[in-house]
């Protein structure tokens, strides 16, 4: 059964994969509150504790409340009950971000006792929790922990980490299509990944075939390759690439395109400015986990020196601007052709 630890672990002391590990371990404290912005981590740990008892003890000793439609004593006297023939039981607070602070708050005084034999979870989904009172007793009695929003900087390998806990691999593109098609959408990226992992099998390879079968995004038309087209000054392929974007903007908008773009030369001003030219120097400074990511590097900076990328970030500051309707009411494909001859201009020679 579960034995329950009392050692307050705050948010900058654990990470999601160690606090899903040490529930699937049955090192539990007895107050859990999980906030923060970034919902999917928040649904998978409730997930989690939803599945910690038995299925034979969850009628009795599995409860779920929500936040808006109860109230704090209500929470407080379930938790103080005994389980029924079992050692724990579970309480569930979902929805907690939308009660008022300093009613939330009336839980410090259980927080600061704990009934031992009730494991209780407050959920605070997409929002911090309030009170500070409660914040204190659960520091010290419980767990919290804070599900951060993933910053496209190391979106790669939390998609990496996803496909490993499937037991699958993926191709380095098809790495980099997820992350430029799918974004931070932590959510959708399971799911997508889900949906991999039931067609392709365990110990499967994710390949950029795979994806363009499975979900929908073009191996050969896409944000990667576009990114690829404008490092090796292939103006014919770049164009065509919008063209294609232009004709299927569901899966192509203007805004993700230039997202990845305004990524990719910003980074290249970094790789530019870094003063320790050693391999490992350029991947330190751009955050970088494997040395295949950072050739791309290698060959924009063969094509555009500092000034020019300095010009580059510039244009595409100019072209969000006017794709916001600002300054011009050109259709958004057609700024972003022109973007991309500004920026293949940008040293004067276009290879076509």
């Amino acid at each position: 059964m579960a034995t329950t630890s009392k050692t307050g672990t705050t948010s900058t002391d654990i990470t999601f994969p160690q606090l899903k590990r040490q529930i699937a371990n049955r090192q539990l404290a007895p107050v859990y509150l999980l906030h923060g912005e970034e919902g999917y981590y928040i649904d998978e740990l409730v997930k989690t504790f939803e599945s910690l008892l038995p299925e034979e003890e969850r009628d009795f000793n599995m409860y779920t409340l929500y936040g808006p439609e109860t109230n704090m004593e209500t929470v407080m006297d379930v938790c103080q009950r005994l389980p029924m023939m079992a050692e724990h039981q579970v309480v569930i607070v979902k929805e907690a971000q939308s009660v008022r602070a300093d009613s939330l708050n009336k839980l410090h005084h259980y927080a600061e006792r704990p009934n031992p034999s009730t494991i209780l979870v407050i959920a605070c989904r997409g929002d911090k929790a309030k009170g500070k009172e409660l914040l204190a007793a659960v520091k010290k009695n419980g767990v919290i922990f804070e599900s951060k929003k993933v910053s496209e900087r190391n979106l790669l390998p939390v998609i990496s980490d996803l496909i490993k806990e499937k037991k699958m691999t993926v191709d380095p593109k098809a790495l980099s299509m997820l992350r430029d098609y799918i974004g931070t959408d932590l959510s959708r990226l399971y799911n997508e990944i889900d949906k991999l992992s039931f067609i392709l099998g365990a110990g499967a390879m994710i390949t950029p075939e795979a994806i363009e079968r499975n979900i929908g995004i073009s191996k050969d038309y896409n944000n990667f390759e576009l990114v690829d087209a404008i490092n090796a000054r292939n103006a014919a392929k770049a164009m065509a690439i919008v063209e294609y974007f232009r004709n299927n903007p569901k899966n192509n908008p203007t805004v993700m395109t230039l997202s990845t773009l305004f990524n990719h030369f910003s980074n290249l001003l970094i790789y530019h400015y870094t003063h320790d030219k050693s391999q490992s120097g350029y991947m330190d400074a751009l955050g970088l986990k494997s040395p295949w990511a950072l050739r791309n590097y290698e060959t924009a900076a063969r094509s555009y020196n500092v000034r020019q990328t300095i010009e580059i970030i510039s244009a595409l500051r100019e072209c969000d601007c006017r794709s916001k309707g600002i300054s011009s009411r050109q259709n958004e494909y057609d700024l972003l052709k022109d973007l991309i001859f500004r920026i293949l201009t940008s040293s004067g020679i276009i290879r076509m």
